[in-house]
């Protein structure tokens, strides 16, 4: 008998060994493997230009792909959404590559812009995690994950392997332009490979935690999930998998926007859910993670409720925040695929506490192929 009461906490647990099989693609030893990434060679547009079009979850994989590819690469990146970019009926001057990004790979709006940028002849990538999918056999280039089968409609497995194989995409890009010498892109490939070992390490403790806190919170009207850099992408995705697991309001802000109107909203009733990780190994992170300090002073200055996602062992966001969520520390560009659990398990005991059939929220479909 399986210890899972449903298809979205299985999933979450299969996390490590499928981003280990997406790993086993496109890795060889500590290495790029060669024949993976050959199809890339010529894909990308001579002056670097990147669009990420994507819908629902797959979009913020995109969005946090932005960040990877720019700061990793040296790439400028734009994202869109893929039913706004289907509609807009101009081509895009600059012919950028395009990325599109979804777990079926049948997405109709996300398929719609794949053969908008085909039919203006731009060099596109597909990302999908269903083998002989539309997308993977229409796109120039096609990266397959390996999540293995999704049963829950929330995106769980499929979205860390998109991010997992998006930060793979950004190291091939690095070492093919040479922003990465050989001694970093080895590091980094090493850190990789160790990072599910780190979230199964994890995974039981976070499950009682966000249990917990899904019974404390389960009164709350709204929720307000912020991140900086890199962490507002998982902002927007934990919010997501909120409402659609639960049917509990949420939305995602950039930390720094709060004060910007959105902080008239905070109270009792509407939580704060904020991102407060950290690399101290860099510099932009750490200027990122003194200001999320700052922003989390002021917020228990004014008596708000906040759930932190912070390092093992800060001491000075706990003594901030109503709740402190642990996360082993990994480098600031990994940071994403760890700390996306947690509040995957949360949306999930949520949903409970809610009375909803996670496995099946109302008026969702696992492909959208009717826009």
């Amino acid at each position: 008998m399986s210890k899972f009461d449903h298809a979205m906490l299985r999933e979450i647990y299969e996390q490590p060994e499928a981003i280990r099989r997406t790993l086993d693609l496109y890795l060889d030893a500590h290495t790029l493997k060669a024949a993976a990434f050959e199809p890339l060679k010529d894909w990308l547009n001579p002056r670097g230009e990147v669009l990420i079009t994507a819908s629902g979850s797959s979009r913020h994989a995109g969005l946090a792909a932005e960040i990877l590819l720019e700061d990793i690469c040296g790439l400028a990146v734009d994202v869109e959404y893929a039913s706004e970019y289907s509609c807009r009926g101009a081509g895009n001057p600059r012919n950028p590559s395009v990325i599109v990004i979804s777990q079926s790979g049948e997405t109709s709006d996300t398929l719609a812009a794949l053969r908008c940028a085909r039919a203006a002849g731009q060099p596109t990538l597909a990302i999908a995690n269903v083998s002989g999918s539309t997308m993977l056999r229409e796109a120039s280039v096609a990266m397959p994950l390996n999540a293995g089968r999704e049963l829950a409609i929330p995106a769980t497995k499929s979205f860390t392997c998109q991010l997992t194989a998006l930060y793979l995409l950004a190291l091939y890009e690095a070492q093919r332009l040479g922003t990465l010498d050989a001694v970093q892109l080895k590091e980094k490939i090493a850190e990789l490979q160790s990072l599910p070992a780190l979230i199964a390490h994890q995974l039981d403790a976070w499950q009682t935690t966000m249990s917990a806190l899904a019974k404390k919170y389960r009164e709350a009207s709204t929720f307000l999930y912020l991140g900086r850099g890199v962490h507002y992408a998982i902002a927007r995705e934990g919010a997501l998998k909120l409402k659609e697991a639960s049917y509990v309001h949420a939305e995602g802000y950039p930390a720094g926007e709060l004060k910007h109107g959105p902080n008239a909203l905070v109270s009792d009733q509407v939580p704060l859910v904020v991102l407060a990780t950290v690399d101290r190994a860099l510099a932009a992170s750490v200027e990122r993670y003194e200001k999320t300090l700052q922003l989390l002073e002021d917020m228990k200055k004014q008596g708000a409720r906040v759930i932190a996602v912070a390092n093992s062992g800060d001491r000075a966001v706990a003594e901030l925040v109503t709740d402190c969520v642990p996360v082993e520390p990994v480098s600031e560009h990994l940071l994403p695929i760890a700390e996306v659990i947690p509040l995957q398990m949360f949306s999930y005991f949520m949903a409970l506490e809610h009375g909803v059939d996670v496995d099946r929220p109302r008026n969702l479909s696992k492909a959208v192929i009717e826009a």
